[in-house]
Formats: structure tokens, C-alpha cells, sequence
């Protein structure tokens, strides 16, 4: 974990003789539909995806991975801990904890799957109400549904919607969906976000026989992985140097 200073094309010139090569993200897939008639709460993060300690500001997304059984869609909740404001053209370099609270895979993607990602950070983060906590998501159907807005009010968690037209305005969640992506999933194996299962007897995943999330995978992705933006501390080692007293949750 020792910084050293070395030219990009040194690293290449090392890495071609071993047959190494870096990851590299691939092209998403647009996944977000908004519903233009409902009603949205305003963007009250603007951008300023900082917190100065956890359970303050909580982003949401969801995105689809492919498996040997198809394709699901998996939902993810990020606590955005942080040392400073991020900029808003530099949402790559931010000192974000980018720890992954809550996370469900789904078939479909409609809104129970979203929300039961929010109920496993609920769970496992026990914020406590009336503390200031922020939900922030994009205009995503899911994240506007009525039964997702009333379980936020329920929960004394304020919501916050990116405006129209600002493709920054999840720019975070974003970021961390195709780092997880890319250095978890596409890394190991396309199976790697499932527990193994059986399936329907054919290998096939349907709405019936969803196997759930494979929590090593997002445990990897907590304590395991070394951020440049974090110093080379996982997201884990970020949070808990950060805070007066380490946040004990699952993964």
C-alpha cells in the first residue's frame, strides 16, 4: 500500500511482459426511467456529495449485471462519509467512504426490489431518526414510487431527487456501481453477485427461484478493496479512521 510515484507508461511497459492489463469499464446501459408526472422532492444535494460523518447522506442506484442465468438488476445504497465537499467536475478523485449499506438483486425492476436495499441499510445502519439523514437518487420510478417516498417519511429520512437533465446528479452512485462492476463482477466471474443455487433445474433464474445477493462479493468490495481517493484504504479502513467510533455493521 506504500505510495510510489511511477510513470503510467512504466507500468505498462512492466505489466506487458507478465500479460497483465488494467480493468476497464465497459458501456452502461441506460436504466433509469423517470416519470415525468410525478411529484419529485428537489435536489437539496446539488452535487455536494459530502457528509462529515455516516448515516447523513445516503445515495441510491441501481444498475443490471449479466449472469450465466441471465440478467438481474441489482439496487445499491452508499453511505457518502466524506472529508471534504467533492468537486463537481471531479467526482472520481472525492474522498468519499463510498462504503455499499444495502443492496438486493431482483429479475424485475420494479419498486420492491429498490426498497428492500433501503430496508438492508435501515437494518444494518440503524440511523437514528430525526438526525439529519438525506436519501439522495435520481428520477428513477422506483426512488419516486409512493410506497418508497412514504417508507423514507417513515423512517425520518428526508429525500432528495437529482434535477432534470443534470447527468451529474447521481454522479457518485454512479461512479461506485461501475467500480463494483468492474473489480468485483467482471473481475471474477459473470455468477459472482448470485449465491450459488441450483436454479429452476435448468439453470435458469426467474422471478420464483431468485437466488439472493451474494454478500462475500460486497464484503470484497468494503474491506477488501483499495481506493486512490481514499489513500489505498478500503472503504471500511476509510469510515472507521474518520469517525470517533467505528461503525459496526454487516459487511
Amino acid at each position: 500500500r506504500g505510495v510510489l510515484a511511477v510513470a503510467r507508461c512504466t507500468v505498462a511497459r512492466l505489466m506487458r511482459p507478465l500479460g497483465l492489463r488494467s480493468m476497464v469499464r465497459g458501456k452502461e446501459a441506460r436504466t433509469t426511467q423517470p416519470d415525468k408526472g410525478a411529484p419529485c422532492p428537489a435536489d437539496k444535494v446539488n452535487r455536494q456529495f459530502h457528509a462529515p460523518r455516516p448515516n447523513q447522506l445516503w445515495l441510491s442506484d441501481f444498475t443490471y449485471v449479466a449472469t450465466r442465468q441471465g440478467f438481474v438488476y441489482v439496487a445499491f445504497v452508499i453511505d457518502a462519509i466524506g472529508l471534504r465537499p467533492i468537486p463537481r467536475r471531479d467526482v472520481s478523485e472525492a474522498d468519499s467512504a463510498r462504503r455499499i449499506v444495502g443492496w438486493r438483486v431482483s429479475r424485475t425492476a420494479l419498486a420492491g426490489f429498490v426498497l428492500d436495499a433501503l430496508e438492508q441499510a435501515l437494518h444494518d445502519r440503524r440511523p437514528v431518526q430525526g438526525a439529519g439523514l438525506m436519501h439522495h437518487s435520481d428520477r428513477g420510478v422506483q426512488y419516486v414510487s409512493t410506497r418508497y417516498t412514504e417508507r423514507l417519511a417513515e423512517a425520518g429520512i428526508e429525500p432528495s431527487v437529482g434535477s432534470i437533465g443534470d447527468s451529474y446528479a447521481n454522479a457518485l452512485a454512479e461512479s461506485v456501481i461501475g467500480l463494483f462492476k468492474t473489480e468485483v463482477i467482471r473481475r471474477r466471474s459473470r455468477g459472482a453477485i448470485l449465491c450459488p443455487t441450483a436454479g429452476d433445474g435448468a439453470g435458469r433464474v426467474t422471478p420464483t427461484n431468485m437466488p439472493p445477493a451474494n454478500p462475500v462479493r460486497f464484503k470484497v468490495y468494503n474491506s477488501k478493496g483499495l481506493h486512490l481517493a481514499l489513500g489505498y484504504l478500503s472503504p471500511v479502513q476509510f469510515e472507521n479512521q474518520h469517525t470517533r467510533r467505528p461503525v459496526k455493521t454487516v459487511a
